[in-house]
């Protein structure tokens, strides 16, 4: 039992690096590995024109010394005679002491060999010969000689008279050429460790200052998953607008909405769980009563009955008007497309009130020139209209006269609905649009209404975009005024 559960038990996983590690990390060795190329190719450069240098002053050099030798002939080429020429310490030598080849020929890392016919050193005296290999033309080549990389040249000795009578070979054992490029590999080489260094510290520290906006979304994340109601955002520098500036914008425009869904489920409830409470105590009071004595009584009976029957059709209406409510809370999500001719919608709204209502005076100003076409979805605008319209008819008892306007301005379309009612004092105007709330409660609730009318009216304007206010005055009546963006021009502007 124990081993398998050990089995099964996960082994806790290692922490991967951070984003800053890996931008740091990737940034020294993509610029080591571009560094180390480029170095390569420029030595690659560099040491080409100094063995080209080299291999210059060894012909160079082999010019001179055949130019010294060519007035003697086969029977004196001798260690005496040659040394004589070349030594700087000769007369022949102090003659041409000027001569910069012969000075280049005088160098300690230049070794001179002279060879006679048969291929026998015959200069300088006393040091091992090297394997000879005759050759009828001059030629310069890289060789190693005991272990050591030379710069080697050939080429044959003549006299007087054009007869080869030997061969010159010039070691160039290449002191100045090692030594330059030890002390530049050893210069590249610090340069390498230091300059790695330092791409680290800067990959690090510039990785850390554009991915600061990461930590930012990071905390507040953790701090939504905590508490998603808490009010935290990602703070942007709209300034200096980027790729990380846009996901921070996204991501708070996503909480907001999220907080307003949270907001509106827990609104719901709330409402739900009051507005509910009223008539489900009085069923219970009534179906408690019948269940008690009043189920006797004939006229008991009908009256709970009836009364629970309104509570319960009221209670439906209130459902639906909140699931409405709900709705319209989201319908910058659900319904952002649709076209509307608001010209075509107010004027059906006009008519259809006009039938309903024979009682009432209704008047229409259409100043709309032809289709106006709103980005709305007609059941919601008409939905809008009707309880604009509903809501003027209520409240004009004594004139009953209703007002309809349609006009433009710019690229909106004004819609108004106006009734002649007592109107609406400044307090309660600036709450019409507030969940059930009633300018006249008792009034309200006599004529069936939940006070969430004009709450779903403005969700519904907002979430395409639109504007709705009211105009009132006691004893006046109120003017509800409707402002939604046109989404095509027709052609009778």
């Amino acid at each position: 039992m124990g081993r398998s559960s050990s089995i099964i038990e996960k082994t806790p996983q290692q922490k991967a690096l951070s984003l800053k590690w890996k931008w740091a990390l990737g940034s020294v060795v993509g610029v080591f590995l571009i560094f180390i190329i480029f170095t390569w190719f420029v030595m690659q450069a560099f040491a080409k024109q100094m063995m080209s240098t080299e291999r210059h002053q060894v012909t160079s050099s082999l010019n001179a010394v055949t130019n010294r030798l060519q007035n003697i002939n086969a029977s004196q080429l001798l260690p005496t005679k040659i040394d004589q020429i070349l030594q700087p310490d000769s007369k022949e030598f102090n003659d041409v002491v000027n001569d910069p080849v012969l000075q280049q020929v005088a160098r300690t890392d230049y070794t001179i060999r002279v060879y006679n016919r048969k291929g026998n050193q015959v200069y300088p005296v006393g040091e091992q010969p090297i394997p000879f290999h005759e050759t009828n033309k001059r030629i310069i080549r890289v060789e190693r000689i005991k272990g050591i990389k030379m710069l080697v040249g050939h080429q044959e000795l003549r006299d007087s008279n054009n007869k080869i009578i030997g061969h010159v070979v010039i070691e160039n054992h290449l002191t100045a050429y090692h030594k330059t490029f030890n002390r530049i590999y050893s210069i590249i080489t610090i340069l390498i460790i230091l300059g790695t260094f330092l791409i680290a510290l800067w990959g690090y520290w510039l990785a850390g200052f554009f991915l600061r906006p990461m930590d930012s979304i990071k905390n507040t994340v953790d701090t939504i998953n905590r508490d998603p109601q808490a009010q935290v955002r990602v703070s942007t520098d709209d300034r200096k607008p980027d790729e990380l500036t846009d996901l921070s914008n996204l991501l708070n425009d996503m909480l907001d909405k999220m907080q307003r869904f949270i907001l509106q489920q827990h609104q719901f409830v709330e409402d739900v769980s009051h507005e509910l409470r009223t008539p489900v105590a009085i069923v219970k009071g009534h179906m408690e009563l019948l269940n008690r004595w009043g189920k006797d009584d004939p006229k008991i009976l009908d009256e709970s009955i009836r009364a629970s029957l309104q509570e319960i059709s009221r209670m439906e209406g209130l459902v639906s008007e909140m699931l409405d409510l709900t709705r319209a809370d989201q319908v910058e999500l659900t319904f952002r497309e649709g076209d509307t001719d608001a010209k075509d919608l107010i004027n059906g709204i006009y008519t259809n009130f006009k039938m309903i209502h024979p009682d009432f005076t209704f008047w229409i100003d259409d100043d709309l020139k032809g289709p106006t076409i709103v980005n709305m979805n007609r059941d919601h605008l008409e939905q809008i209209l009707i309880i604009l319209s509903d809501n003027a008819v209520k409240y004009s008892q004594d004139r009953r006269e209703i007002h309809f306007a349609a006009s433009r301005s710019g690229n909106l379309v004004e819609l108004a609905v106006q009734d002649f009612g007592e109107g609406i004092n400044p307090e309660d105007a600036s709450r019409v649009f507030d969940r059930f709330y009633r300018v006249d409660k008792a009034r309200s609730r006599k004529q069936g209404g939940n006070g969430l009318g004009l709450s779903i009216a403005q969700k519904l304007v907002e979430g395409y975009g639109g504007n709705i206010q009211l105009e009132s005055a006691i004893g006046q009546g109120s003017i509800f005024r409707i402002t939604l963006p046109i989404k095509h021009q027709d052609k009778n502007k």
